[in-house]
């Protein structure tokens, strides 16, 4: 559109000048319609030629200013590029879940689990037993004895296995608790200790009342009163917290 303008204009300016001397006497030949065209055209194409070479060249200071417009462009590519590339790295997050052997802050037992004794130090196979109200620990040969003034007891559990003689042991006395078995059989005396247990990763201490449980199938019983307010009880599980191993099984006659 400029080239056409700038034609356009100095082809008014030709004829112009033209018309203002036509009154006066030529100094110079007459100009043809031909001649005029053919310079005209020239004009243009030189003019055409000046304004293309100023385009093409362009000063030092838009150069320089592109340069730094280039190298800012760049740098805010690179930058871009690192933002995407850390944004995509996965952060590991630690997985929070109940564990099966928990409910709130309440620890699960099976129907059996294998219960470490520290007084004895012994693992028993053990019935969790939600209808009995006390704990007992299978024990022989009991004996009742008075050290500084307080009552202990005697009394041996067969640690070392079937057919082996039992280790022997000394408690203090807690107190005594009479269980009755039947409605036609007598109370059963029985001398109570303190224990510290442990099953599996956890560990609890209660009482536990010792009596012959020989003719039963676990060694170890452990009742309401131990599981109260600590432990609840799947009835169709056993073993929840690890199985006893033959090194550590213990089991009454």
């Amino acid at each position: 559109m400029l080239k056409r303008l700038l034609a356009v204009s100095i082809t008014l300016a030709l004829v112009s000048g033209c018309n203002s001397t036509q009154n006066k006497v030529p100094t110079v030949p007459a100009v043809t319609n031909a001649e005029l065209t053919a310079g005209l055209e020239t004009t243009q194409a030189n003019i055409i030629d000046t304004l293309t070479v100023q385009c093409e060249k362009p000063s030092e200071e838009v150069v320089a200013l592109t340069k730094e417009v280039n190298a800012l462009n760049d740098r805010v590519r690179r930058a871009v590029e690192n933002a995407e590339k850390k944004s995509i790295i996965p952060v590991p997050v630690e997985a929070t879940s109940c564990p099966e052997s928990q409910i709130g802050d309440k620890f699960v037992l099976g129907e059996v689990e294998g219960v470490y004794v520290d007084e004895v130090k012994a693992k028993f196979p053990t019935r969790i037993d939600t209808g009995a109200e006390s704990s007992s620990l299978d024990a022989r040969n009991i004996v009742l004895f008075e050290r500084n003034g307080a009552q202990w007891v005697r009394f041996d559990v067969m640690t070392n296995g079937e057919g082996q003689p039992g280790n022997t042991f000394e408690s203090k006395v807690e107190r005594f608790v009479r269980i009755k078995q039947d409605a036609e059989s007598k109370d059963d005396r029985r001398p109570v200790i303190h224990a510290h247990l442990k099953i599996g990763k956890y560990s609890a201490e209660t009482d536990l009342n010792l009596t012959d449980r020989s003719h039963l199938e676990y060694p170890l019983l452990l009742g309401r009163k131990f599981m109260k307010d600590i432990a609840v009880v799947d009835v169709s599980k056993r073993y929840i917290h690890g199985k006893i191993t033959k090194t550590t099984e213990v089991k009454a006659k």
